[in-house]
């Protein structure tokens, strides 16, 4: 029947290194997937209120008002 079909030695090679780089590629798609760090992270009162500033819906004066009163009550300098 199927007689005379062998695989080299570079047969055998290119297909290990292809199933490794298979997996290998099935991995970091999951861990990339799976790890999202930036879209899990909420942003903390001072960055909201930097982002409230840069949009122009506070004024400077009132970034710093607010900006001293969250740094009284978490008691930082």
């Amino acid at each position: 029947m199927m007689t005379g079909y062998s695989m080299s030695g570079w047969g055998w090679l290119l297909m290990t290194l292809g199933v490794l780089g298979f997996w290998a590629l099935v991995a970091v798609l999951a861990y990339a997937l799976l790890r999202q760090p930036d879209r899990r992270r909420r942003p903390d009162a001072e960055e909201i209120l930097a982002e409230r500033l840069a949009r122009s819906e506070i004024d400077a004066e009132e970034y710093h008002q607010r900006l001293q009163t969250l740094h009284e009550v978490a008691g930082r300098p």
